[in-house]
């Protein structure tokens, strides 16, 4: 958890303190906002690993203040860490967007090691946001690690196979000509008297529509092809 940086918004300076000291013996950077207007700004001006959050705030309280990290930061985990123990409490602050909520008095070693699940959630997050995934249907077209799913079902695509699929679904509700494909997919200066289009628009068809009910591969005579649902 090297340079992780945790901004912790608590009124009580005694509580904010402990948890600062005990974050930074465990390799965490600390900030601390005593005042609910003053943390929320510091969170959406710089940038933070995560977020320690009390309710009862002077200025703002931290239901408001989860509620405008959701809106302008949805990834950032916000755990509430507050003395406010009723269901209804929890429920409000998970409905907000919390992603924990521990109530005081708490043991520090709880309260670590939920920072660390959060983190760890936080970081797969960060890892398939920069993941390019394309979608139509139950159809999961991942261009980043070249896999393809069609509902719970992984599926083994060619090179080929694969690039043929990636246009169509790059290009979903369009129909593409046959020329248009073996110009795009195989670079070629097409001729439209071969057949290796129809022969790889069916092999795409055996492995994406062969097993399901809802055909996904739409042949438009005298057109082309499109990838749609119907």
């Amino acid at each position: 958890m090297d340079n992780k940086r945790i901004l912790i918004i608590e009124d009580d300076r005694r509580i904010a303190q402990n948890i600062s000291r005990g974050l930074q013996q465990e390799g965490f950077h600390t900030e601390i906002a005593y005042e609910g207007y003053n943390g929320r700004n510091l969170a959406l001006s710089q940038e933070f690993d995560l977020i320690i959050l009390d309710i009862s705030l002077p200025g703002l309280n931290g239901y408001e203040i989860c509620r405008n990290l959701r809106e302008q930061k949805p990834y950032l985990p916000i755990i509430m860490l507050t003395a406010l123990g009723e269901m209804e409490d929890k429920v409000e602050g998970f409905k907000l967007g919390a992603d924990d909520y521990l109530v005081k008095p708490f043991d520090f070693r709880e309260l670590t090691a939920r920072i660390n699940a959060c983190l760890r959630r936080s970081d797969m997050l960060n890892i398939h946001k920069h993941e390019e995934v394309l979608q139509v249907a139950d159809l999961v077209v991942n261009v980043t690690t070249k896999t393809v799913q069609r509902g719970t079902k992984y599926i083994e695509l060619t090179a080929r196979e694969f690039a043929l699929l990636e246009y169509l679904i790059r290009n979903k509700g369009r129909v593409v000509s046959k020329m248009d494909l073996g110009e795009q997919v195989w670079n070629l200066n097409f001729d439209p008297g071969t057949n290796v289009v129809e022969v790889y628009i069916n092999y795409l068809r055996k492995k994406i529509d062969k097993d399901f009910q809802q055909k996904l591969i739409h042949t438009r005579s005298g057109m082309g092809y499109v990838l749609k649902e119907e």
